[in-house]
C-alpha cells in the first residue's frame, strides 16, 4: 500500500511545476463559472495538485494560482449570470440541475446577502450557482468580489496545507513506519469525514436561510364578500337608531320643531 500511494504521489510531482500549478489555477476557474463544480469537485482538483508540492515555493504559487483561478470564474460566472443567467437557467443543463436548486440559491442570497456568497465557496452545488445568482440579482460586482475573496483565500490555504501535509507525512514515515501507507490512509480518511462533517454542520446552520417557504396569498373572495354599505334612506335612519338618536324628538309635520316630553307638559293647564 505504502508503495503503490509513493508511486501515485510522484506521478503527480513528476509533472512541470508551473504546469501543475498553471492546470491547478485554470481546474478551479472553470469550476466556479460553467458548472464543471458540479461534475468534479474543486477540493479534488486542489487535493490532487497539492500532493505534488516539494517546497515552500510552490506552495505559496499553488495558492496563488487556486485563489487567482477561483476569482476568475466566480467573476465570469457572476458575469454570465447578469448577462445570460436565464438563458443558462432555461438552458438544458441549467434545467437538468433542477429549478428548486435555483429556488433555493435565489432566496438563500436574498436572506443571507454577502454572507451567502462568503459561506457559498465552502458548501456543494452552491460554490457554482451563486456566483450566477448573484449577477442575476443585481449585486453589485464590488460587493460580491469582497466577500467571495476572503472565502477563496482561506479555502485555497486550507485545501494546499491538507494535500502536500499528507504527501510530506507519507514522505516521513514511509521506511520507518512498517504499514505507513495504511497510517497515511487512515488520516486521508479521517480528514475527509471531518471535512464532510464540517459542511454538514453548516449547512444545518444555514437551513432555516436555506428553507424556501411558500407565499400565502391572500383570497380574493373575501373582499368581494364584504357587505357593501347602505345608502337608502332606511338605513340612514336605522344607524340614527343604533346610534342612540330618538326618533320622536322631532315631529316631521311641525316643520322641525321639537316636541319632546317637557312640551307636553307645558301645553297642559
Amino acid at each position: 500500500m505504502t508503495d503503490l500511494l509513493q508511486h501515485l504521489i510522484e506521478i503527480v510531482r513528476d509533472l512541470d511545476p508551473v504546469l501543475r500549478t498553471i492546470i491547478a489555477g485554470i481546474g478551479i476557474m472553470l469550476e466556479t463559472s460553467i458548472f464543471i463544480g458540479l461534475v468534479v469537485p474543486g477540493d479534488t482538483v486542489a487535493l490532487v495538485a497539492a500532493v505534488g508540492v516539494t517546497g515552500p515555493g510552490e506552495f505559496v504559487a499553488l495558492v496563488a494560482a487556486l485563489i487567482i483561478g477561483a476569482l476568475i470564474g466566480e467573476s465570469v460566472g457572476f458575469l454570465l449570470g447578469r448577462w445570460f443567467g436565464p438563458r443558462l437557467r432555461a438552458s438544458r443543463l441549467g434545467r437538468r440541475l433542477g429549478e428548486e436548486k435555483w429556488r433555493v440559491a435565489e432566496h438563500y442570497l436574498g436572506e443571507r446577502g454577502g454572507v451567502a456568497v462568503f459561506l457559498s465557496r465552502f458548501l456543494p452545488v452552491f460554490h457554482s450557482l451563486i456566483p450566477l445568482t448573484a449577477g442575476m440579482a443585481g449585486m453589485r460586482y464590488r460587493r460580491f468580489i469582497s466577500w467571495t475573496a476572503p472565502a477563496s483565500c482561506i479555502w485555497a490555504i486550507v485545501v494546499v496545507s491538507l494535500g502536500s501535509g499528507t504527501a510530506m507525512g507519507l514522505d516521513q514515515l514511509a521506511g520507518r513506519v512498517k504499514g505507513a501507507g495504511f497510517i497515511v490512509i487512515g488520516v486521508v480518511v479521517a480528514v475527509v469525514v471531518t471535512l464532510w462533517l464540517l459542511k454538514r454542520l453548516l449547512l444545518k446552520r444555514e437551513q432555516r436561510h436555506l428553507s424556501v417557504r411558500p407565499e400565502v396569498e391572500a383570497a380574493p373572495e373575501e373582499a368581494a364578500a364584504a357587505p357593501a354599505p347602505a345608502t337608502d334612506a332606511a338605513a340612514i335612519h336605522g344607524q340614527d337608531h343604533s346610534a342612540g338618536a330618538d326618533p320622536a324628538a322631532t315631529d316631521p309635520n311641525s316643520g322641525g320643531t321639537p316636541t319632546g316630553p317637557s312640551d307636553s307638559r307645558a301645553a297642559t293647564p
